[in-house]
C-alpha cells in the first residue's frame, strides 16, 4: 500500500490550485464539494468554476503561475498545469512548506491521490489506485456506485441522529453492535432502501424501546430469483438474499443463482413438480411464519417473478396475518427474459400490439384456456408450462381459428448457457419436439414476433448440452 487512507476535512480552509484545464476543473469541483475555500491561479479558467469559486470566497488570479508565487495559509496545493516544469516548481514549492500536493500528471511528485468518489452524503466511498491507473480506479467506482443503493446517504444520517440514544440505551458495547447490526442489515435498512424513511424511523424507534435482552423478531423476503442467468437478479435481491439466514429455494431456482446465496444460510428445498410437491404450499406458507417467528430472517426464493404464475400473494397473506415484516422483490420473468435473450419481442409495431400470458399445464389430460380470446390478430400469445400439454394447446388453437402456419418458439432453458430455441409454426412445433431432447424449463411464445428471431438472435451460447434429468417437469416458472 503506497499511500495511506485518510479523509481531509478541508471545511472553510483555503486550498490553492494551479491550472485551469479540464482535469484542473474537476479537482475544483471535488474540493468544492468537500466544503474548500480554493484559490486559482491560471490564464484561462471557465466562467461556470470562476463563479462557484468566488461564490465560496476564493481568490483568482487569472495569469499563468510564477516563480515568485507562494501559498497563503493553504492546507493543499494542486498542481494542474500541462507545463511538468511548473508542476514540478509548484509541488517543490510546497513540498518546502510541508504542505500536501497533488500533481495531476505525475504520482511521483504527489503526496497525495484524489479517489474516484461516490457520494451518499453524508456517507462517502472512495476507491485509488495510488495514481497507478485513475481510469481503472474511476470504473470500479462506477462498479460500486451502482451496487450502494441512494438511500445509504439517509441511512447514514438517521445512524448519526440516534447515536447517544442508543449509546445510553445500551451501555454495553456488544448490546450496541448487535444493535446497530440489525438495524443496518434488516428492515429499518430495507425501509430506507423502500422509498420509506418514515417507516424505518418509527422501526428504529420501537426496537430502541425493546430491552437490551430482548430477542430481535424476524422478518421474511420473498424474491424474484429472475429465469436463470444470476446476472438478471437486482441489486436488491443479491443483498438480501447475503443477509438471510434460512432460504427456501423452488426447483426452478438455478444453480447459479444458488450460488449467490450467504453461504451460512441453511437451504431448503421446497420445489414442487407437476403431481409430486417436495413440500405442499400450505407447509412452505407455514415454513415462512415460523422461521420468522423464531427471530430469523427467511428468504423465499422463486423462479422468475414470484407475482407472475408463483403463489406468491397466497405466501404472503399469512405473513401478513401475522403482521410479520415482509418485502416482495420482483424478478425478471421468463417472459421477458427468455424473449430478450432468444431475440423475440414479445411487442412490435409491425407484429404485436398486445401480449398474453397463460399458463399451460395439462389438467386430467387438457388445457383450459380461453382460446377464443387466444386467436386475435395483432397479439402474441406467451403459454407458461405448456411444454407437456403442447400437442393439445395446438390443437385447441388450430380448431379456434388459428392459422396452423403461425409463427412460435419453445424456448428451452432460456438466458443460460444452454439455452436452445426451437422455431416452428403451431402446427409443426409439437412434432419437431417429439424428435428433441428437450430440457426444462421452457416456454412457448406463439405470434408474428417469432419470425424475427434469426434477426434479432444476439445470445448464441455454445455450452454442451445438459444431462437429461427424468424427473423434472418442463415448466418455465
Amino acid at each position: 500500500m503506497n499511500h495511506l487512507p485518510l479523509f481531509f476535512d478541508v471545511r472553510n480552509r483555503r486550498c490553492l490550485l494551479v491550472g485551469g484545464g479540464r482535469i484542473a476543473a474537476r479537482r475544483a469541483r471535488a474540493m468544492l464539494r468537500a466544503g474548500a475555500v480554493v484559490d486559482i491561479i491560471a490564464p484561462d479558467i471557465d466562467p461556470a468554476l470562476r463563479d462557484r469559486i468566488e461564490e465560496a470566497g476564493g481568490r483568482i488570479v487569472a495569469r499563468p503561475w510564477q516563480p515568485d508565487d507562494r501559498t497563503d495559509g493553504h492546507v493543499l496545493v494542486v498542481a494542474a498545469t500541462d507545463d511538468p516544469g511548473v508542476n514540478n516548481a509548484v509541488a517543490s514549492m510546497a513540498r518546502e512548506r510541508n504542505i500536501p500536493v497533488n500533481v495531476v500528471t505525475d504520482a511521483r511528485q504527489s503526496d497525495i491521490a484524489f479517489p474516484s468518489i461516490i457520494h451518499r452524503e453524508p456517507l462517502t466511498v472512495a476507491v485509488s489506485s495510488g495514481s497507478a491507473s485513475p481510469l481503472l480506479a474511476k470504473l470500479l467506482g462506477d462498479r460500486i456506485d451502482a451496487l450502494i443503493p441512494a438511500g445509504y446517504g439517509y441511512l447514514a444520517g438517521l445512524v448519526g441522529r440516534y447515536r447517544h440514544a442508543v449509546r445510553e440505551k445500551f451501555a454495553n458495547p456488544e448490546d450496541r453492535k448487535r444493535f446497530w447490526e440489525r438495524a443496518l442489515t434488516g428492515n429499518v435498512a430495507e425501509s430506507v432502501f423502500s422509498g420509506n424513511p418514515g417507516l424505518a424511523e418509527s422501526l428504529l424507534e420501537r426496537e430502541l424501546e425493546k430491552a437490551p435482552g430482548d430477542s430481535p423478531g424476524g422478518e421474511a423476503y420473498l424474491i424474484g430469483a429472475g429465469p436463470g442467468d444470476p446476472d438478471l437478479l437486482t441489486f436488491r435481491a443479491w443483498r438480501l438474499l447475503q443477509q438471510s439466514e434460512v432460504v427456501l429455494y423452488d426447483r426452478l431456482v438455478s444453480d447459479r443463482i444458488l450460488d449467490q446465496i450467504n453461504p451460512e444460510a441453511a437451504m431448503v428445498y421446497v420445489g414442487k413438480q407437476r403431481a409430486r410437491h417436495a413440500v405442499p404450499q400450505r407447509n412452505i406458507n407455514r415454513l415462512l411464519v415460523e422461521y420468522a417467528r423464531s427471530g430469523r430472517r427467511v428468504a423465499r426464493l422463486k423462479g422468475g417473478d414470484p407475482f407472475i404464475f408463483g403463489r406468491g400473494g397466497e405466501e404472503i397473506e399469512l405473513l401478513a396475518r401475522h403482521r410479520i415484516p415482509f418485502q416482495v422483490v420482483p424478478g425478471v420473468t421468463a417472459a421477458a427474459g427468455c424473449a430478450s435473450y432468444s431475440g423475440i419481442p414479445l411487442t412490435h409495431r409491425d407484429h404485436a400490439q398486445s401480449v398474453r400470458f397463460v399458463t399451460g399445464q395439462l389438467r386430467d389430460g387438457s388445457v383450459d384456456l380461453p382460446w377464443d380470446q387466444l386467436v386475435q390478430p395483432g397479439q402474441t400469445v406467451v403459454i407458461y408450462m405448456g411444454l407437456k400439454g403442447l400437442p393439445v394447446i395446438a390443437g385447441e388453437l388450430v380448431a379456434a381459428g388459428m392459422d396452423p402456419d403461425m409463427p412460435a418458439a419453445l424456448i428451452e432453458q432460456g438466458t443460460m448457457p444452454s439455452q436452445k430455441v426451437h422455431c416452428a409454426t403451431i402446427a409443426t412445433l409439437p412434432g419437431l419436439l417429439e424428435r428433441q431432447n428437450v430440457h426444462p424449463p421452457t416456454l412457448l411464445i406463439i405470434g408474428t414476433v417469432v419470425t424475427l428471431h434469426g434477426t434479432l438472435n444476439w445470445f448464441e451460447p455454445s455450452a454442451p448440452e445438459p444431462e437429461e434429468n427424468p424427473d423434472s417437469d418442463h415448466a418455465a416458472e
